[in-house]
């Protein structure tokens, strides 16, 4: 695929009203929900991560309302960092979030760069040859483009169009698989165009350089929210799938522990305060599995 990326400064100015390019998503109000934690869920904590009183996450933090910097563009939020820290204070832990390239957190896991990933990662089974994941939400795909679609998108044959995507996200597969349908068919190909974050793509179509993208749902329909009505979606929502906290593929009673601390959060109300907190309780779930 190739690699077209727009100049941060010239991002910033298209974006217009997309506060995501500038850093600095919005941030819901009320103060997030107290955790308790639980002696036999920390207990199953490895001595190595727990020795220092704190996970170190990687995520990435270009991905609005799920992940994202603030207006100090250092400080990172979201309603999946909100609720990962309840994770971890369940753990008897903190939870301290290191921004990251979407596509360097699995790896960094399984190297011990990260103790966690967190970062809305689809769990699919290419990830989970990788590392174990442990499901808290599900989302699907969703489309958006500029108001009034004047490019005339559509979602289920979009050959000819210049479509913008976050790399190494299930996006990017679902397009690279749209575009060789296209090829197959004899029709024009898709020009795909990759970016290092959701931020960046968003404000290619609001510029008018791509003519649509595709996300996760959540984040998608963020995105035309902060948009001040220069996106819209498109079509419905698609490929469910759960979402997965990224832990070391040798750590099986880690990722029992961050199971049950998800599971104890959907119990006690925590889980459910906190995707009503961010608007995006439509994706909850009733239970947390460990590489469902």
């Amino acid at each position: 695929m190739l690699k077209r990326l727009i100049p941060v400064g010239v991002v910033a100015a298209l974006a217009l009203g997309l506060s995501a390019c500038g850093g600095g998503s919005e941030s819901p109000s009320g103060a997030a929900p107290s955790v308790s934690a639980d002696a036999a869920l920390a207990a199953k904590v490895p001595d190595s991560v727990k020795s220092d009183g704190k996970i170190l996450v990687g995520t990435d933090a270009t991905y609005p309302p799920n992940e994202s910097l603030a207006a100090d563009g250092k400080t990172v939020q979201g309603w999946d960092v909100d609720l990962f820290k309840a994770v971890a204070a369940k753990l008897g832990l903190q939870a301290e979030f290191q921004p990251a390239t979407f596509g360097d957190i699995i790896p960094g896991v399984g190297s011990g760069k990260y103790e966690v990933g967190v970062s809305s990662f689809t769990i699919n089974p290419e990830r989970v040859k990788q590392a174990l994941m442990v499901s808290y939400y599900n989302a699907g795909t969703q489309w958006a483009t500029k108001k009034g679609n004047p490019a005339g998108i559509d979602p289920n044959n979009p050959c000819g169009k210049r479509v913008a995507v976050q790399r190494d996200t299930v996006q990017a597969e679902d397009i690279a698989k749209k575009n060789d349908a296209c090829k197959a068919a004899g029709k024009p190909e898709i020009t795909i165009e990759p970016y290092p974050g959701q931020d960046a793509a968003a404000a290619a179509v609001v510029s008018g350089k791509d003519d649509a993208m595709l996300a996760d749902s959540p984040v998608a329909a963020y995105a035309v929210k902060q948009s001040n009505g220069q996106l819209e979606l498109l079509g419905d929502i698609y490929d469910a799938a759960p979402y997965g906290y990224v832990v070391p593929k040798e750590q099986q009673q880690f990722a029992e522990a961050v199971q049950g601390a998800v599971d104890a959060l959907i119990k006690d109300g925590t889980y459910q305060k906190i995707l009503d907190q961010w608007g995006v309780a439509g994706g909850a779930v009733p239970s947390s599995q460990i590489n469902p």
